[in-house]
């Protein structure tokens, strides 16, 4: 008889003993007396069972004590990715000290993603909402499972959400920097939508698809504007947050005749690889240029210079997507967390004329 066949009634059959002892041994063995366990031990090991099905005694359960993770991002997003990775190792953590797995659900075609939400054997998800993730949450909602988007697009204010003011994150990025006496600025923008990179104008930044990048842009305009500077005097490129883009992006704004002595950046990522084109052209952060960052991620504070930037509280935010869904109550409404300016080496006085 093989392990796929064999049932707890042939062990208790084989062993001698009735079906319920033999479903002690496996489940409750400290009430079984300990000739009668290797006996029915035995006889599973003779006729090939491995014992119960751990999905199927979870399932009867209620709950599987396990989390997924979900992203419209392959599986290397959570590893890649500096805002992934540092909010994943605080889920992770958390979910380890309050004895919980964690699943992770990628997207690399919708029909993949669909069968991964569908089949996931979790209590619930936390969603890495990127932009364009309409259909991880739509999935979500039909497992009936709780949910929590952490910066959802546009249009699920009525999910629960982890977020932040992008809008107030991105003045306060500006307000520095006008402090510092800068007047020539420019923005390395995140994407604006599924495809492209380039310059962009100011009304493109409100016809935007993603919300969080016309909002820091919005941000940076508003408190530029009270200074005296235009929208159309700062140039705007779209980057993918990779290196060619974001190189492509420095060759186009410091080739100009006058090139920007401070860059708002709406990602430290887009800010570290900008650093590193600037250390490789010689130029000097912060004599010559000022660069600041948005996230927070740990590998801004090893950057060269370190990296000023707008920290999300990226640890918290992972802890509390998992209160939210192991908590005793469901998820609901929207957890906005605070922002903070913390500066460092990368900005500095706007460089005299």
């Amino acid at each position: 008889m093989s392990e796929k066949t064999a049932k707890l009634a042939d062990v208790a059959k084989a062993a001698g003993v009735s079906q319920g002892t033999a479903s002690n041994v496996f489940n409750r063995p400290d009430v079984v007396r300990e000739e009668v366990r290797e006996k029915v031990l035995a006889a599973a090991k003779k006729i090939g069972y491995g014992g119960p099905n751990p999905k199927g005694r979870l399932l009867r359960a209620g709950k599987v004590n396990a989390i997924g993770i979900g992203a419209n991002e392959p599986l290397s997003y959570f590893f890649e990715d500096p805002f992934a990775r540092t909010v994943m190792a605080a889920i992770s953590e958390e979910a380890q000290a309050r004895g919980a797995g964690i699943a992770l659900v990628s997207a690399q075609s919708e029909e993949a993603l669909a069968w991964n939400i569908q089949s996931a054997l979790v209590d619930g998800f936390i969603l890495f909402c990127l932009e364009g993730a309409d259909k991880l949450v739509e999935l979500s909602q039909e497992r009936q499972l709780p949910f929590v988007a952490i910066n959802p697009p546009d249009g699920y204010e009525s999910v629960a959400a982890i977020t932040i003011d992008n809008l107030a994150g991105a003045r306060l990025a500006a307000e520095h920097l006008i402090e510092l006496g800068h007047r020539r600025f420019a923005i390395l923008g995140l994407p604006f939508n599924e495809k492209g990179s380039g310059r962009r104008k100011p009304v493109d930044v409100r016809a935007a698809s993603y919300g969080d990048t016309r909002d820091r842009a919005l941000g940076y305009y508003a408190v530029l504007a009270q200074s005296g500077i235009g929208e159309d005097e700062v140039p705007l490129i779209e980057t993918r947050g990779d290196r060619k883009t974001v190189n492509e992006a420095m060759e186009q704004l410091f080739g100009a005749p006058e090139p920007p002595t401070a860059l708002l950046c709406m990602s430290d990522l887009a800010a570290m690889l900008a650093l590193e084109w600037l250390q490789a052209k010689g130029i000097r952060v912060p004599d010559e240029v000022s660069v600041i960052g948005f996230d927070g991620v740990p590998e801004g504070a090893m950057s060269n210079p370190p990296l000023t930037t707008i920290a999300q509280p990226l640890v918290e935010i992972g802890r509390k997507a998992v209160d939210m869904i192991l908590g005793a109550a469901p998820p609901a409404g929207t957890e906005r967390m605070p922002v903070r300016l913390l500066v460092r080496s990368s900005t500095g006085p706007a460089p005299r004329r």
